[in-house]
């Protein structure tokens, strides 16, 4: 199945002259993919993200994310459809000082309709998914770097989205960090996760699967 569909996606922002961010961009990506996205400052990265995070709409051309034409959608539709499709995770962890590891990956649910038992059943679940399970109870004060990294992405995969999109997610890391952050990547794609990874560092783009570069606003797939 088609988790991403880009179809001749472009995004040019005003100003004197134009700026053309994205242009002719296509793109598939399968359930199951791990592909990287690399480019320099400037090359489009930035708006891409945002454009696959429906964070931003795209001028011309088309965005099918898993089976749904978004393109289309009106603000509160592809609200609704990130929450549910796409899990995000960033260089920085966004996570919350006072409360347990555990408790920052249920915070993923905290809106939907299920009591807090539940909430941390899947939450536990989670943890366990990424190998912190003996770790739940922890602050993150008390956490490496690749620990709180791995805690972000489980409370990502808690909605069991369809699309996993990374932005730079080793950058605050040191080497050794980063190492166990991209082993958690391919055993996250054995499961049949689809990666997006975003990112500068050509090590961390070389472990995907799938590379593609952003150059000017337009995008190269590499023959690995």
């Amino acid at each position: 199945m088609t988790v991403i569909h880009l179809d001749g996606v472009g995004r040019t922002f005003p100003a004197d002259p134009p700026v053309h961010a994205l242009r002719d961009v296509h793109l598939r990506v399968e359930q199951g993919d791990y592909l990287s996205i690399v480019g320099a400052s400037g090359s489009g990265k930035s708006t891409l993200l945002n454009t696959l995070g429906l964070l931003d709409r795209p001028n011309t051309g088309r965005y099918v994310l898993d089976g749904v034409e978004t393109t289309s959608l009106n603000d509160r539709g592809r609200t609704a459809l990130r929450g549910s499709r796409i899990g995000f995770v960033f260089q920085a962890f966004h996570l919350l000082p006072h409360r347990s590891t555990v408790d920052n990956v249920a915070l993923a649910e905290v809106y939907r309709r299920t009591d807090r038992k539940q909430r941390v059943r899947r939450a536990e679940a989670a943890l366990e998914r990424v190998g912190l399970a003996h770790r739940s109870a922890f602050r993150p004060d008390k956490l490496s770097g690749g620990e709180r990294q791995r805690v972000a992405i489980a409370r990502a995969l808690l909605g069991d989205p369809a699309l996993l999109l990374c932005d730079e997610p080793t950058g605050n890391l040191d080497r050794a960090n980063t190492t166990a952050v991209l082993d958690l990547f391919d055993e996250l794609r054995e499961q049949g996760v689809t990666l997006v990874v975003i990112t500068h560092d050509e090590e961390v783009s070389a472990r995907a699967a799938r590379r593609v570069r952003i150059d000017d606003g337009r995008l190269t797939e590499e023959r690995r």
